[in-house]
């Protein structure tokens, strides 16, 4: 899931304080201009839930990991590079990977470490799940698949991971597209403590911090209501069936998740350490560098995570680039197979600024 610090001005959870500010609509990135002010190439609505699968999953080594993922359109399209959050996997691009490939993208889609197909190569990989670590996985992948740029879209640990490579790396970054805005962790600002109500929507941080919520990361059966749980509250506006769910779910099996999603958030509180070998990117994240990517930053109305007042003001000073920001009404947390039509979308914006 997102971060603590983002609540540190909240007034309020979920629809109620959402819906006390002007919001934009789903279809108002559509209307964007584009590079020398022509409007960014529109796409077509598709309704979500059309498509459950995807054509080509595919493997490859990259840095300490052998990462699944899925590829969509032309071999030798511009590069977008898609990636989910917790609890989520690839299936949150399902809808939206046929659309970016109709504009003649390729579209890669990676299960993060810990997540799906992906595996450490070494049993003996410590199993770290902190920023700068699953940052550097992707531009493993990017490596591996000789990608020298691309356009980078995200929400939760996808977003963070995302601003992290355009923040440090900004030369593999054609344009960004981040759900929640800015992400990057300072784990020392984490240690302050926020409004009681905002404090509320972490509860599964805090039981990770214990070993009664380690095990039950552990344990298959607790594992799945405990995600599931996480879905129907940050999407509280989302019809999705039980097979959609359970389609994700599979990811969940990996045998590093629990190991992974537990380190991550105990990290992310100070209550785990590090590796030392990533001290120096993690100094650097820690002083919250800026973003000079071209960004299209989206918010969810209806995502109990973002807070007031929902219009990108509490984070638009990291992004000194080109930028637009769009909320998008009725949608939670996430964002990309809630709206598939309005993500996809940002990305030709993002790409066109």
């Amino acid at each position: 899931m997102i971060d603590r610090r983002n609540f540190s001005k909240a007034v309020g959870l979920g629809t109620a304080a959402a819906s006390l500010v002007g919001l934009q609509g789903v279809q108002a990135a559509s209307a964007a201009p584009g590079k020398g002010g022509a409007p960014a190439p529109a796409v077509p609505h598709i309704t979500p839930g059309t498509h459950t699968s995807f054509a080509r999953l595919k493997q490859v080594k990259a840095g300490l990991l052998d990462v699944g993922y899925a590829e969509a359109g032309p071999k030798h399209g511009p590069v977008v590079i898609c990636m989910h959050g917790w609890p989520y996997d690839i299936h949150s691009y399902v809808d939206v990977a046929p659309l970016l490939a109709a504009q003649d993208y390729r579209v890669i889609i990676p299960y993060l470490r810990g997540h799906g197909t992906t595996r450490f190569l070494s049993s003996r990989t410590f199993r770290n799940a902190q920023q700068s670590a699953i940052a550097l996985d992707i531009i493993a992948l990017m490596d591996a698949l000789k990608i020298e740029k691309a356009v980078l879209a995200g929400f939760d640990w996808g977003s963070r991971t995302a601003d992290i490579i355009a923040a440090l790396w900004p030369h593999r970054v054609k344009a960004l597209v981040s759900v929640s805005g800015y992400l990057i962790t300072d784990v020392a600002a984490q240690k302050n403590p926020l409004p009681p109500k905002a404090e509320c929507a972490w509860w599964y941080q805090y039981y990770f911090a214990t070993e009664r919520g380690r095990m039950a990361m552990e344990n298959e059966d607790d594992r799945r209501d405990l995600c599931r749980l996480v879905w129907d509250t940050v999407s509280p506006t989302w019809g999705f069936d039980d097979a959609t769910f359970a389609r994700t779910a599979q990811a969940f099996l990996n045998p590093d998740y629990a190991a992974i999603v537990i380190h991550n958030y105990r990290w992310r509180l100070g209550l785990a350490d590090g590796e030392r070998r990533y001290d120096r990117l993690e100094k650097q994240l820690a002083a919250q560098p800026y973003i000079s990517v071209p960004t299209v930053t989206l918010d969810a109305e209806c995502d109990s995570f973002t807070a007031a007042p929902g219009d990108g003001s509490m984070y638009r000073k990291f992004f000194t680039g080109k930028y637009a920001h769009h909320t998008l009404n009725g949608i939670g947390h996430d964002l990309p197979q809630e709206a598939p039509t309005a993500f996809a979308q940002a990305v030709v914006e993002a790409d066109h600024l």
